[in-house]
């Protein structure tokens, strides 16, 4: 199975970039292709629905990232109880034939104890979209934000949180896509 995984940070060394790149390594052990797109390499402009963006080879880059998948899984930091505005921004050069009828991870980081807010957030846009959000999220607060030297959580109960998630999500991702 193919999935995109879009990290939605504009910061160098976020925290959902890690969790993603994480994410995306143990989705490959499972035998699948994951590619992350990360907001903060790809610069996107400003989104304006006054725009024709055809020819932008950045949001054509996002644009068949999301289209070539069978499942995306996106993350963002929560900031001001909401997604990261570069997340929502890249959200808007996307539309229903993009997301329609295909499964969703959502995780979040949060500088408190967890990041609900843009979850609900994403999962609501989400489903506007016509994307099958998986119940299942992950959300890192505070010191379970913390990654070694190889990327990989340094606390068990995290790398345990993503697993469970990648269980329950790669069961539906499999459902749905019928592989």
């Amino acid at each position: 199975m193919n999935i995109a995984l879009i990290a939605g940070s504009n910061r160098k060394q976020a925290a959902s970039a890690q969790l993603l790149r994480y994410m995306a390594e143990r989705l490959r052990t499972r035998g699948h292709e994951a590619e992350v797109v990360d907001l903060y390499q790809l610069k996107l402009p400003l989104y304006s629905p006054d725009e024709d963006y055809g020819s932008h080879p950045e949001v054509a880059a996002l644009h068949k990232a999301v289209s070539d998948a069978e499942a995306i899984v996106l993350a963002t930091p929560e900031y001001h109880a909401g997604m990261s505005g570069v997340l929502k921004n890249a959200l808007d050069f996307l539309s229903k034939s993009h997301f329609g009828g295909k499964p969703i991870l959502l995780a979040s980081t949060a500088g408190g104890a967890v990041g609900v807010s843009s979850l609900t957030q994403m999962q609501t846009i989400m489903r506007n979209l016509h994307g099958i959000v998986s119940p299942e999220w992950v959300s890192l607060g505070g010191d379970a934000q913390q990654f070694d030297h190889n990327g990989v959580p340094a606390h068990a109960g995290v790398r345990e949180r993503v697993e469970r998630a990648l269980d329950y999500y790669e069961q539906l991702a499999l459902r749905v896509v019928g592989k």
